[in-house]
């Protein structure tokens, strides 16, 4: 059974950085990805995660970078109404957004404060 080729080549990390820097949206990509990465080296999603694992490799750097575009596009396609705003959302999750309301007060040290409540009833 023959898989996916697994050797690394600098022309497979020019490609990479090539996607990064735009190649993504001549793929016609809605935004970058690590998957959209994968069909356009041609590499599986396994191979990519094992090079980054090693220093001599540059997908350490080309996975965060792709992270970041990431975030960046959704950020921007989410505040220009051009992407679906629950799909941001989900989305925004992975990079740590969350939309949570925190109704916690705080005294000294960060600690809660402790109130309570009397009735007078006359």
């Amino acid at each position: 059974m023959a898989g996916r080729p697994t050797e690394y080549t600098q022309e497979i990390a020019d490609s990479a950085w090539d996607y990064i820097e735009g190649g993504w949206i001549k793929a016609d990509h809605a935004m970058p990805s690590v998957v959209g990465l994968c069909r356009v080296i041609g590499r599986a999603k396994s191979t990519i995660y094992d090079w980054a694992q090693d220093e001599e490799k540059q997908f350490s750097d080309i996975l965060a970078s792709i992270k970041e575009l990431q975030e960046l596009t959704l950020m921007n396609g989410g505040l220009r109404g051009e992407m679906n705003s629950n799909i941001v959302k989900l989305a925004l999750g992975k990079h740590g957004y969350h939309d949570k309301a925190d109704n916690t007060l705080s005294g000294p040290n960060g600690n809660p404060i402790e109130t309570t409540a009397s009735f007078n009833f006359i």
